[in-house]
């Protein structure tokens, strides 16, 4: 009998990569040449309506819905020059990933035929069902309406024949459906809070962007093997599979060449995504076989964010053009390390950023100590609710898997800054800074030459670790969509900022000069957030017991994490800066709760039909032909004798046997344990029930599983294996 898996393996060694069309134009020339840029914008708008769209992207204007027909007629001209013929509203429900309803640029005319349209009411607004997104009971199936809004602030762009528009997804009652909508109102707030501490440093500062930079890790598999691991389809990770005798111990893959097949896909993956705009930089193998990194340019963070999600979607559509499939599950592979979506943020005005201190004076040093000092006040306030923003069903595997940070949220500095703050804390108040004015002041520290750019060595045990002029939040899945941690991590920082400037006021107010009462507050924080400051290896025992002694949230169980969305802290930062309301904090939970329950029922299913139609047959038939044998050889040899010959198929004739015994009972096990927590009516308490009870379960299952494969006869084991699977010829 012929197996399957061998014709399918040697079709996808045999598979020679994919010839690209370079473009004649350099990268700079076909950058963003399917986006309705500034430049676009100023050749197909009118003056005063350019002025006016700049102002809005620029300074946060409340958009003239007067100008929206111009603004649509210009967009359309533009678009159909470039062969478009429909135009949807993209937006990015609570998902995790895109969602689009396609619309033809076509009207009846008053004779009944046919007119091309675009108004601008269809730019600015549209109804899209409310009742089949994830809404948490915001939207029940009878109350269909909900609205998405365009954000002029991220450009239109053009994917095939479709001009897509960036917008925002609310319910008709007015609560956010989306990540979009209130990362914008977290950008808002981290905008007001900062400038306004701004001013105490450079008066003429008018706004403050977040800026974001994604690194995207993934693996890539070939189409015919993927498609023969059903596991990988449904669920985008191998739930069974002995690890591969060779994998990533050589550390031979990371940075490694690249191979052919793989090099053509990234050239034309950059070369597709510069089209749209996406700053597409760097490009690597990264450390486990088949995994590699895609790296952008920084951005604003909102474009960032949407920029991130428009990659992971061209991704998938052309690595199908070169026979593979594009994984983002954040652990597809067991033993293995999985894959991450590091997020670099930083503040920045149109001085500079924020999180960098230039050197120029005490003025300039003091900024960056109040900017460096207050984020991490934010981060460790929210601690819990920043790891609550990261966690999933499927981040779950990864986290903390010495590969990823561990489940701990912590900030390491570097010995310079680390120096620094102590230095401030610790220094009395005459040796610390002198006042010759009411206006300039002098640290003790009058030049810190060491705080530039790369002021730290890399901490990969670190979940949020600062790296010259940015903090890097490495816990982020892979798939996830990055607002989510963003819309935590801008919203505490806003907070903090306000705090801090409230505090300082009032020391002011009560006649203390600015100067004392800036340092006076500094070193507060400096000692309030202490405990979120760790330099050591965070991937040890030791850490996790000392970050319970600091207080810090190490909780491990993605359903109790999510409680801390709504903490009384929690809720009270959200709507105090107007990002979120309490009761979209609580559907945002319910959706959480959901999902994850979701995502491990389907993991359930697909185990049980695994080890019940593919593993427990293969296994059985392999067991029958031993059977024969070891019959045969007792015939012929007698039974004495027989034994010993046959000693060592006779023991995995026993271990087959109870292996696939315990595989059928732990099926059947799993089954009652999915009744039993389908039966719980409290969402929070079943998707707690599925984290306890089903996903052991399924690790004792698949535990014997992969015993099995290392007995079983290759020949007729039907499933890639890790070997096949990683491994790109």
């Amino acid at each position: 009998m012929k197996n399957l898996r061998f014709e399918v393996v040697k079709e996808a060694f045999q598979k020679r990569p994919i010839a690209v069309n370079i473009p004649k134009e350099r990268p700079a020339e076909i950058f963003g040449k399917y986006v309705f840029t500034r430049k676009k914008m100023y050749k197909y708008l009118p003056k005063g309506t350019f002025e006016q769209m700049i102002d809005v992207m620029d300074n946060g204007a409340r958009f003239d819905r007067s100008i929206a027909d111009v603004v649509a007629k210009g967009m359309k001209q533009w678009a159909e020059e470039n062969g478009v013929t429909h135009y949807t509203h993209w937006f990015q429900p609570l998902t995790e990933g895109t969602a689009e309803k396609h619309d033809a640029f076509i009207e009846f005319d008053s004779d009944g035929g046919m007119i091309e349209d675009f108004s601008g009411k269809l730019l600015v607004q549209q109804e899209p069902d409310a009742s089949s997104f994830p809404s948490g009971g915001i939207r029940n199936t009878f109350e269909a309406r909900g609205y998405s809004a365009w954000d002029p602030t991220s450009p239109v762009f053009i994917i095939d024949d479709t001009l897509c528009i960036p917008t925002i997804f609310i319910s008709y009652t007015g609560e956010a459906l989306d990540y979009k909508a209130p990362l914008l109102r977290s950008l808002k707030a981290v905008n007001k809070a900062a400038k306004d501490v701004c001013q105490y440093f450079y008066p003429d500062v008018k706004k403050v962007q977040t800026n974001l930079g994604w690194e995207q890790e993934y693996f890539l598999v070939d189409l015919d093997l993927y498609n023969a691991r059903p596991d990988l389809m449904l669920t985008g990770r191998t739930l069974i599979g002995h690890g591969s005798a060779k994998n990533q111990q050589m550390d031979d893959h990371y940075f490694g060449i690249i191979p052919e097949r793989v090099q053509n896909y990234m050239k034309e993956l950059e070369i597709e995504a510069l089209k749209l705009g996406i700053p597409c930089k760097t490009r690597h193998n990264e450390v486990a076989p088949g995994q590699f990194e895609l790296a952008p340019i920084f951005e604003e963070c909102n474009l960032a964010v949407d920029h991130n999600m428009v990659l992971m979607s061209l991704m998938k559509r052309i690595a199908h053009k070169h026979s593979f499939e594009v994984l983002l599950h954040e652990k597809p592979f067991a033993g293995i390390n999985g894959s991450g979506k590091h997020n670099n943020w930083s503040l920045s005005t149109d001085t500079g950023v924020l999180l960098h201190s230039s050197g120029k004076g005490p003025k300039d040093n003091l900024r960056f100590v109040v900017f460096i000092v207050e984020t991490l006040m934010g981060v460790y306030k929210h601690n819990g609710l920043l790891k609550a923003s990261v966690m999933s069903a499927t981040n779950d595997h990864r986290l903390g898997a010495n590969e990823a940070p561990p489940a701990i949220i912590s900030s390491f500095l570097g010995k310079q800054l680390s120096d620094l703050l102590n230095h401030i804390e610790n220094a009395n108040n005459e040796a610390l800074f002198d006042v010759k004015d009411k206006k300039e002041f002098r640290l003790d520290i009058a030049e810190i030459p060491e705080l530039f750019i790369d002021n730290t060595d890399r901490n990969r045990t670190s979940a949020f670790a600062f790296t010259g002029n940015r903090f890097e939040l490495r816990a982020v899945g892979s798939e996830a969509n990055c607002a989510s941690a963003l819309i935590v991590l801008n919203t505490a920082v806003a907070e903090a900022l306000t705090q801090f400037k409230q505090r300082v006021d009032a020391l002011v107010e009560r006649g203390e000069d600015l100067n004392a009462a800036l340092i006076e507050v500094l070193r507060e924080d400096i000692k309030t957030c202490k405990p979120i400051h760790f330099e050591g290896n965070g991937y040890s025992n030791e850490w996790e017991e000392e970050a319970l002694r600091r207080g810090l949230d190490c909780e491990r169980s993605t359903p109790l994490c999510i409680d801390s969305y709504l903490t009384e802290n929690s809720v009270k930062m959200f709507e105090s800066m107007n990002v979120m309301t309490k009761n979209e904090l609580i559907a945002r939970n319910e959706v959480k709760w959901e999902t994850y329950i979701k995502k491990v029922q389907i993991e359930a299913r697909v185990m049980a039909d695994l080890a019940l139609n593919h593993i427990i047959p293969v296994a059985t038939i392999y067991q029958t032909k031993l059977a024969k044998n070891v019959k045969s050889m007792l015939k012929i040899f007698g039974r004495e004798e027989g034994e010993v010959l046959t000693s060592r198929n006779l023991k995995i004739l026993r271990e087959i046997a109870e292996r696939t015994q315990l595989i059928e009972t732990g099926v059947d096990e799993l089954y009652e344990a999915k009744k039993a927590a389908n039966a719980i009516k409290c969402i929070r308490e079943r998707a707690i029930a599925y984290h306890d009870t089903i996903i052991p379960k399924m690790e004792e299952i698949r535990y014997h599983i992969d015993e099995l494969e290392m007995k079983v006869n290759d020949e007729i084991w039907t499933l890639p294996k890790y070997r096949e699977l990683l491994f790109i010829r």
